[in-house]
């Protein structure tokens, strides 16, 4: 969510409407403009009956406490609401005088019953006029996409990104190069899945299965063991508020499974469940950063890309990912960001497998995002490399949405985190990338060395 204080800011705002279209977004302004007007003009209104409403009650207050000590001194209890009575007892002699010195403040209807009836009955309907429409002003805000770093390429689509630097050798071959496809005909089995679900779905067997799980494993040891994260286990069904609070509501609704008759999703990526960890949070600073990393499958309907990268596991509605999570005060997420680069570049350089890292254009990074790098790996078998990685900050994005905040030491007050998340690595897109570049020419598969111990020492397949 962007900061509402910006969009209230004339002078911001055709800033935020030059930049958001580059995101391919158009801001309509007066639409938000009507919005944030009559939110305004009601929030006024009811501001002011709650004050009268306030006052009448104090004024009430005292009144009552002025009657009962008169029915002190008079050695009788007389009820403060029944003025007639009181006026007719005969027993309290200065009672005409204490309602004649009042009258100027109203004293004298405060005892009317339709009043307080009709300043609250007002009241109810401004508050629930105001509710619905910062109801209507948040579903509009919650379609805006985050603004771009000013170091995001400005661009509209991936011919538009940036290289930034290659590492590996592309491999040679004495002939053509298979892909994963044709090198793992009884491995990758894509009939079993279609049988036993349907399309996109894939079975491993043996070991493929076995190369699939020391693909994870050594991700989850490398980011514990070498670069500081803590290995987290979460659910794999979510709730809409918390899609909501990474942004993949409302804008990935299509894309996502939903459980019928529940408030829950499948997780498109763990990212939803670990950074939700800190929605409604207010996190001491010594805390941070807090780095996370977890394995866990991933659920995607791949809606509108029906037709493409139909052939093997590039896309897959489940899929597995080890995902690295970094929660950062402001000043340091861009430093982090780079640093969750390198630690995605370090599995693909440990394997040995050659990849480029592209600052993607501001039309090409996601909804929540203000800056993303895409690593892609090389594919002999497609002749091209293809994304393997993707690394994101999202500045207070995020946090925003979940009221992810954290007590600055200096001021003591709350502030927004930054929250950073990236792939460390696609673990099928890492096999396919391991089967492909690390074939033979008898249609064998060599495993990395770093591989080895979580293989059991099988060196080929």
């Amino acid at each position: 969510m962007l900061d509402v204080k910006l969009l209230r800011n004339d002078a911001e705002l055709e800033i935020i409407k030059t930049k958001l279209e580059t995101r391919g977004f158009k801001l309509d302004i007066a639409i938000l403009k009507e919005l944030e007007s009559k939110r305004k003009n009601l929030q006024i209104e009811t501001e002011n009956l709650q004050r009268e409403r306030n006052k009448i009650s104090v004024e009430i207050g005292k009144e009552k406490a002025r009657i009962q000590a008169i029915n002190n001194l008079n050695n009788k209890s007389i009820k403060s609401t029944d003025i007639n009575a009181l006026e007719n007892s005969g027993r309290l002699e200065n009672f005409n005088k204490i309602m004649q010195d009042n009258k100027s403040s109203g004293l004298t209807d405060i005892f009317a019953p339709q009043k307080l009836e009709i300043l609250n009955d007002t009241l109810k309907s401004k508050e629930k006029g105001l509710n619905e429409i910062q109801q209507q002003l948040q579903a509009f805000l919650a379609t805006i996409p985050n603004l771009p770093h000013e170091s995001t390429p400005i661009g509209f689509s991936e011919d538009d990104n940036k290289e930034i630097r290659r590492w590996g050798a592309i491999p040679n071959f004495d002939s053509t190069p298979k892909d994963h496809v044709a090198l793992g005909v009884e491995g990758i089995d894509f009939e079993a899945a279609t049988r036993i679900t349907g399309a996109r779905f894939v079975v491993l067997h043996d070991k493929f299965a076995r190369l699939h799980r020391a693909i994870a494993q050594f991700m989850l040891d490398l980011h514990t063991q070498k670069h500081g994260y803590q290995e987290i286990y979460v659910p794999y069904l979510v709730s809409r508020h918390s899609l909501f609070g990474t942004g993949q509501l409302p804008k990935m609704e299509d894309d996502l499974f939903f459980i019928e008759d529940t408030d829950w999703g499948l997780i498109p990526t763990s990212e939803v469940a670990v950074t939700n960890l800190i929605r409604d949070q207010i996190i001491e600073a010594n805390r941070l950063p807090l780095k996370y990393t977890c394995h866990s499958p991933c659920f995607r309907k791949e809606a509108g890309s029906y037709g493409k990268d139909m052939r093997g596991m590039l896309r897959q509605h489940q899929f597995d990912k080890v995902e690295m999570i970094q929660i950062v005060r402001p000043e340091d997420s861009y430093a982090a960001l780079e640093s969750m680069v390198s630690h995605a570049e370090a599995v693909l350089q440990a394997l040995k497998l050659p990849y480029r890292v592209m600052a993607l254009c501001t039309g090409d990074i996601g909804f929540s995002s203000a800056k993303t790098y895409d690593l892609d790996v090389w594919l002999p078998g497609q002749n091209r490399y293809r994304e393997i990685s993707s690394c994101s900050n999202t500045e207070a994005f995020q946090a925003r949405r979940m009221q992810a905040r954290f007590r600055h030491p200096e001021t003591h007050k709350p502030e927004y985190v930054h929250t950073l998340n990236g792939s460390g690595l696609a673990v099928g897109r890492t096999l396919i990338a391991i089967v492909e570049n690390y074939q033979t020419k008898e249609g064998k598969i060599q495993i990395p060395e770093v591989l080895w111990p979580y293989m059991g020492d099988i060196k080929i397949i």
